[in-house]
């Protein structure tokens, strides 16, 4: 059975009427050889092409892992995943996530010095890390927002080259253009707190830890929407004329099932104009017992 969950949204006005779109936000995809991941992929793609986006966005965690693995097992992540997305039947913007990054852990038998060392291995393989398009008057921004923890491991932060990068960028836009950021570890989430409590704090790995400093570079525009992943959940948390929307996972929980309650699936969003919508869709995938 298809589950689809609509929300609607009104976004801030601008005078000039633009040209209505589509587009799918896949993230969380996880692909991998084993518990029929690649064939799970293929469903959720399959039904993306039927519902006709103009566009893909993913939103990272596109492979299984490699941050704990060898360069081989990371390669055939990678193949698999640029392989099976040929499947797609219109443009694919990639964002990176934490497990596209390779070698932060010690199980990967490499260190900094590896031609592919972290995000490398993904601008070699999927372009670059953070970029921006305009589609039909609609401004986004694809960011990076994984960086290596000084003690091991990765954490949420935008860089500050990202930042320089924004403020340039961001001087040329003008202020009633819709904007879409696309992002995978959270900018702003309640995950912890409606899960854990309300007073407890969100760790370093679950959150951008310099949100503010990234979300200040836009209160001067029109930042509509904020889509993220990490958390294999939904949510939909509206401030200040902002929508963030975390956007479930095409694994569900890693391709054992539901997730909380959040089965395997993806989103799209419908743009009329400055107004969008969107669904989160059930994609019909289900875990072989």
């Amino acid at each position: 059975m298809l589950l689809i969950v609509i929300l609607s949204h009104s976004c801030k006005k601008t005078p000039a009427e633009k040209p209505g779109f589509t587009f799918a936000f896949l993230t969380d995809i996880h692909v991998q050889p084993e518990s029929n991941a690649t064939e799970g992929f293929k469903m959720a793609i399959a039904k993306v092409n039927e519902l006709k986006p103009d566009f893909v966005i993913t939103g990272g965690d596109l492979i299984m892992d490699a941050l704990a693995q060898t360069q081989g097992r990371a390669d055939t992540l990678y193949d698999l995943y640029e392989e099976t997305i040929q499947d797609f039947q219109m443009p694919v913007y990639n964002t990176i996530g934490n497990h596209e990054v390779f070698g932060y852990y010690e199980e990967s038998g490499v260190d900094s010095t590896h031609p592919l060392y972290g995000d490398r291995m993904f601008e070699q393989r999927l372009g670059k890390r953070y970029y921006t398009f305009e589609y039909n008057g609609w401004r986004f921004y694809i960011l990076d927002s994984v960086d290596e923890w000084e003690e091991g491991g990765y954490y949420g932060y935008v860089d500050r080259e990202q930042i320089a990068w924004l403020k340039e960028e961001l001087a040329g836009v003008d202020a009633e253009t819709p904007i879409v950021i696309s992002v995978h570890i959270p900018l702003i989430t309640v995950f912890t707190q409606f899960y854990e409590g309300s007073t407890v704090p969100n760790g370093r790995g679950l959150v951008v830890t310099n949100s503010k400093e990234v979300l200040d570079l836009f209160r001067e525009h029109n930042l509509t929407l904020v889509l993220q992943g990490h958390l294999h959940t939904c949510e939909d948390i509206y401030v200040e004329g902002t929508h963030f929307i975390t956007g479930g996972a095409v694994s569900g929980k890693w391709w054992k099932g539901a997730n909380r309650g959040f089965e395997e699936g993806f989103l799209m969003v419908h743009v009329s104009g400055d107004q969008f919508k969107s669904e989160y869709i059930d994609y019909g995938w289900q875990v072989e017992e």
